[in-house]
């Protein structure tokens, strides 16, 4: 009987054994029992959570802009003109072919169709595509890199945090 009341939430609970206050979430009466819903509703409202965090918008600055400055946020940045500054997103940075970007990066996922003078850090993925350029260091969790493209400065790959690469770098350098 009380898997029929979770399908209405509006519903007060009659039954001595239900959370006994009229209109309580049925999320709260989920918990206490070991037994899945049978109604496809719960499913449905549990899900959405999710989505919001994965549609970032994304902000573009086009080829016919030059700024300097700073980026901070979230949210995905495209790059076609020029930017000299840091960059620091939560989100991803795309750099596109003809782009010019001076400044350290902070981003989940670095595109490089342009060119990069500066330093990536603690990503978790690179990607030097064919017509990019980085002249910087590379921290990232991996880094893909394309036939034709070009860079100058130090890599390191496949660890998952800092302080696992300086480990990792100290007992090379023992050895």
């Amino acid at each position: 009987m009380a898997l029929w009341k979770e399908t209405n939430p509006g519903m007060p609970s009659a039954s001595p054994g239900g959370p006994g206050v009229p209109g309580s979430p049925p999320a709260r009466e989920t918990e206490r029992t070991n037994v899945a819903p049978l109604s496809p509703e719960v499913p449905r409202r549990a899900a959405p959570a999710p989505g919001p965090r994965q549609e970032m918008k994304e902000s573009f600055l086009s080829a016919d802009l030059t700024i300097e400055g700073k980026i901070v946020g979230s949210g995905h940045v495209r790059i076609a003109g020029r930017f000299k500054g840091d960059v620091q997103v939560d989100g991803n940075l795309s750099l596109d072919a003809g782009a010019r970007l001076e400044g350290a990066v902070k981003a989940s996922v670095v595109s490089v169709g342009g060119e990069l003078i500066g330093n990536i850090e603690n990503a978790k993925r690179v990607e030097l595509l064919e017509t990019g350029v980085i002249n910087g260091d590379v921290k990232a969790g991996s880094l893909t890199v394309a036939a034709g493209s070009r860079m100058r400065g130090q890599v390191e790959f496949g660890y998952e945090t800092e302080g696992r690469a300086k480990a990792e770098s100290k007992s090379f350098g023992n050895a």
